[in-house]
């Protein structure tokens, strides 16, 4: 299944409620199998980003849709970033001229 790495940050409203944050991860991971996804890890992070996800999606359309609706929520703002294993890098380099 692709991996897909989430750069996330909270938007003014879900920085209000942040105290709630792991309330909706739950409910996020939850919500992500209706959407055949599944969350691997969620860090809350400093810096640039306030929470990196790790998740695996049964194609892009699923991880999308489910970025969308994620978004929809209104307390983050999301970047996806579709990520290759060691594995998949040999298949890509493989087919390299």
């Amino acid at each position: 299944m692709p991996t897909y790495v989430t750069l996330s940050n909270f938007t003014e409203q879900g920085i209000r409620s942040a105290k709630d944050t792991l309330k909706r991860a739950e409910a996020f991971k939850e919500l992500a199998k209706n959407y055949h996804v599944t969350v691997k890890d969620i860090y809350w992070t400093q810096g640039r980003y306030d929470i990196v996800t790790i998740s695996e999606a049964s194609d892009e359309m699923a991880a999308t849709a489910l970025a969308l609706t994620l978004g929809g929520m209104g307390n983050l703002r999301t970047e996806t970033l579709r990520a290759f294993s060691a594995e998949d890098m040999k298949t890509i380099i493989s087919k390299m001229s």
